[in-house]
């Protein structure tokens, strides 16, 4: 049965449409997506991402218990910085995408989306002094997102959030907004400037009152998850269930760069190191003739081949109303410009591979100062 989230009482207040997302009710449109779509390019957007699942490691040789579990090298981390990368199985498959932050080497908060994960955490740290704590629930979070967002926050806080304060891809802990202390992130899933806000769960409805009232002024809006469907193809970011499950290899679902295989041990390591060259497929963008969201789960074909699938399509704001699909392609014809023909049906439509990801590939609307 899904579960209600700290923000749920606000969300059903605006919206009866509503679907299953790791086990949470979360709102599919708020008020019109393509309106929601648009405040996030040009203003700013505030999503509910409670969902997401959190875990505290705290105990001598906690950053060194999650080194040894999840694909990248987080031990180079420095106290406030964020790594983004996967967590597989001892067979080199993909548990979950997540990212890891580093309090201090004995401090770690990791956020990703599968149950799993704590799982994975807890049975590793018996018997090593590590606690391990899952508080998913006790400190649910919002995103904001868009390039309005900061101005937004900063209206709301005496804490300095400028770039060079508050670089990509770090966390502060010293912030309050609207008086609320919150931990607080510079990331997201809509390849624009934004924010992540955990609070603790008493205080969840006075901050999400809090951000609305000098939000909506702005031209904020409340979104849901067709228009973040929206966002993360154009931004070309993997989602669980979609993109990869448990017999999916990094290598396959675009997060092979995270595999470090030249330090220590790690789980999965040795898999990993045959699929790097086994594994076929590899994660891309296409752009189709036609098809909307009914090329979701398309398979592509080169000619008489069937060389790969789409994962998921959609029609793309970014690209006047274009078919953009993510897509799994094999390794060796995966050149941006190469024609493909997708089976939608009883449809054969034409496309092509694309540049990937389609929407600031190099980041810096996220990255911004």
């Amino acid at each position: 049965m899904s579960k209600e989230t700290a923000f749920y009482p606000r969300l059903k207040a605006l919206t009866d449409e509503w679907m299953d997302l790791f086990g949470y009710w979360a709102p599919t449109e708020v008020t019109d997506t393509q309106a929601e779509y648009g405040a996030v390019r040009e203003t700013a957007g505030l999503m509910d991402f409670t969902m997401l699942r959190k875990v505290d490691l705290d105990g001598k040789g906690a950053l060194d218990l999650v080194n040894s579990i999840v694909t990248r090298d987080v031990s180079k981390l420095t106290p406030g910085r964020i790594a983004y990368g996967a967590l597989t199985d001892e067979r080199g498959k993909m548990v979950d995408d997540c990212t890891t932050m580093m309090r201090s080497a004995d401090r770690v908060r990791f956020c990703g989306a599968n149950d799993r994960d704590y799982e994975i955490f807890s049975a590793a740290a018996e018997g090593r002094g590590i606690t391990v704590r899952e508080l998913t629930d006790d400190m649910p979070h919002v995103c904001l997102q868009g390039p309005r967002s900061r101005e937004i926050l900063q209206g709301l806080t005496d804490a300095d959030l400028s770039g060079e304060a508050f670089p990509y891809y770090t966390f502060r802990e010293d912030v309050e907004i609207a008086g609320l202390p919150v931990f607080m992130t510079r990331l997201g899933y809509t390849a624009e400037l934004g924010y992540e806000l955990w609070v603790d769960r008493d205080r969840a409805l006075e901050l999400w009152d809090a951000l609305v009232e000098a939000g909506e002024p702005e031209g904020m809006k409340v979104i849901g998850m067709v228009a973040l469907d929206l966002f993360r193809i154009e931004g070309g970011f993997i989602i669980g269930g979609v993109e990869y499950d448990a017999t999916v290899s990094p290598y396959e679902c675009g997060l092979g760069w995270s595999v470090d295989l030249d330090k220590g041990d790690f789980q999965g390591k040795e898999a990993l190191a045959r699929d790097r060259e086994a594994t076929q497929l590899r994660l891309t963008s296409v752009v189709l003739e036609a098809g909307g969201d009914e090329a979701s789960g398309a398979p592509l074909w080169v000619g008489e081949e069937e060389v790969g699938l789409v994962t998921q399509a959609i029609v793309s704001p970014y690209l006047g109303g274009k078919t953009l699909g993510l897509a799994k392609v094999r390794k060796d014809l995966n050149q941006p410009g190469r024609a493909v023909v997708a089976q939608v049906g009883d449809r054969q439509i034409a496309g092509e591979i694309v540049s990937h990801p389609v929407y600031d590939p190099e980041r810096r609307r996220a990255k911004e100062s």
